[in-house]
């Protein structure tokens, strides 16, 4: 366990898997106190809590829809109960339905508009609320802004949207001594980034980028803990592409 967050709260949402639970369990071992966000998957929360105590850390489970404003309140509640305070605020939560345009449908478009623009923007808010000076605000865009697949128009509409909400809030955060700031991964060796692709299209998405492999997890988790930290304290409103050469 490293020391570099010790005395600091995390908050992660959408963290009981893939990228979020590598985001989780970094931050925990480098000292943090860690809230898990989950929607759905209990079982896998737990699993992520369970992890970071077995190596001497502190962690809690909260299960939250942050496409509901109510929820993400009593997730920001919950995490001042446990812990007295919230330093970073990872938001990690996100969906994605991929369909030409032609088939997208209003419940499509509103579900993922919900969830990484609306979530996001109000789980912001209750940061800038509760955090005290030196707080992090980091958002997860991604690297299909830059590369223009056909099939993925909503979601990176929903990714643009938060790069913006990024931009923008700096001005408005900095005065708080809160810090927010973007990564933008490209594709991550997650369960998520496999569903529904063949092996050809995978190795299709690996001959993309400059390097020739997938990203890992950890590639994405060190990127988020130098954000995290005091290391990042002159950087604010930037959306950092962390991709391999793929975009």
């Amino acid at each position: 366990m490293g020391n570099k967050l010790s005395g600091k709260v995390a908050l992660v949402t959408g963290a009981s898997r893939g990228i979020g639970r590598e985001i989780a369990e970094v931050l925990a071992r480098n000292g943090a106190k860690v809230v898990v966000n989950y929607t759905s998957s209990p079982d896998k929360a737990e699993e992520v809590v369970s992890g970071i105590k077995n190596e001497g850390g502190e962690a809690l489970a909260v299960q939250a829809d942050i496409s509901r404003v109510a929820e993400v309140e009593m997730l920001f509640k919950k995490t001042l109960e446990a812990f007295g305070q919230v330093d970073i605020l990872v938001n990690n939560a996100g969906i994605m339905i991929t369909k030409p345009i032609s088939n997208v449908t209003e419940e499509d478009f509103d579900r993922q508009f919900a969830i990484n623009v609306k979530g996001t923007y109000f789980a912001i808010q209750q940061a800038a609320i509760h955090m005290s000076p030196n707080g992090r605000v980091i958002n997860i865009s991604t690297s299909v802004i830059g590369a223009m697949f056909p099939n993925y128009s909503v979601y990176a509409a929903t990714k643009g949207a938060v790069e913006q909400i990024t931009r923008q809030l700096a001005k408005e955060l900095g005065p708080k001594g809160i810090t927010i700031n973007a990564i933008a991964p490209g594709p991550v060796n997650t369960e998520l980034f496999k569903v529904g692709k063949t092996e050809e299209q995978i190795k299709g998405f690996v001959n993309m980028n400059s390097l020739g492999r997938l990203g890992e997890p950890e590639d994405i988790s060190s990127v988020i803990l130098f954000m995290a930290g005091e290391e990042s304290r002159w950087m604010t409103g930037q959306t950092v592409r962390v991709n391999g050469g793929y975009v």
